[in-house]
């Protein structure tokens, strides 16, 4: 049990002292506070506009996991496409590569113009951000299966696609789910990145109305709630994968 409090409590206790550091090195060299607020007074900046942070922060966190959604289905199914088909590996594969090349900020622009400003343009940032880690992981997951083992199952009468849903999903498993941990939080910064440049709703669109008016200290609010939401989420995932696919982490502690 105290083992347990000292694991659990040290991230808590490296966090409260770093925080203490940045407070105090703030007042001690008088650093303004359009520069770099300190810690409490990115508590009050927070909870004086906690209703408007709720609402923009509710708006983000919508767009992310519907974009996150559609990533997790359209990952799933090209990873499964890409990892159990040479022939769309071949032919699908180099394609992912590049676009998942082009800087997603570069794309924002064009989605507006063919979907103008607002919900739209955040879900389709967050998934085209997301989902290739999933398609890769999927897919890296199919491939690991032993060909002995598709080999011994065929002769004993699987067809392909008991081969597939039998043994290779199932061993996928644990590659999604590491994938949807990393696919997560890059959905957010997805959803973030376009709230910046064509919304009027989300912490993005707050942040940047908090900078237009030098409220840095708004700004690290809205900073410290989208990593908040990215932990949580992270440790759904998380939560999940233990449940799910528990049996790939025997003998590791939980």
């Amino acid at each position: 049990m105290m083992q347990s409090v000292v694991k659990y409590g040290r991230p808590w206790l490296i966090t409260l002292l770093l925080l203490l550091v940045w407070e105090l090195a703030v007042r001690a060299f008088h650093i303004p506070e359009f520069v770099l607020p300190t810690p409490t007074r990115i508590a009050e900046t927070t909870w004086q506009f906690r209703q408007h942070l709720m609402l923009h922060a509710w708006q983000t966190l919508m767009t992310t996991l519907v974009g996150f959604f559609f990533a997790i289905v359209v990952g799933i199914l090209l990873g499964v496409a890409i990892g159990s088909s040479s022939a769309v590996y071949d032919s699908l594969y180099p394609l992912l590569i590049g676009f998942n090349s082009i800087p997603k900020v570069a794309v924002v622009p064009l989605i507006v113009m063919w979907c103008g400003i607002g919900t739209v343009p955040a879900i389709i940032t967050a998934f085209i951000i997301s989902f290739f880690p999933i398609v890769v992981n999927v897919a890296t997951g199919l491939a690991s299966v032993e060909p002995e083992m598709k080999d011994v199952l065929r002769v004993l009468g699987a067809s392909r696609y008991e081969v597939l849903t039998k043994v290779g999903i199932p061993r996928s498993l644990p590659y999604l789910f590491a994938s949807l941990k990393v696919a997560i939080t890059l959905a957010f910064i997805g959803s973030v990145v376009s709230e910046t440049i064509a919304s009027n709703d989300g912490i993005g669109f707050l942040m940047l109305s908090a900078s237009s008016r030098f409220q840095v200290a708004l700004i690290f609010a809205g900073v410290i709630i989208i990593a908040i939401m990215s932990i949580l989420m992270f440790l759904v995932c998380v939560y999940a994968e233990r449940k799910l696919v528990g049996w790939a982490f025997r003998g590791q502690p939980t």
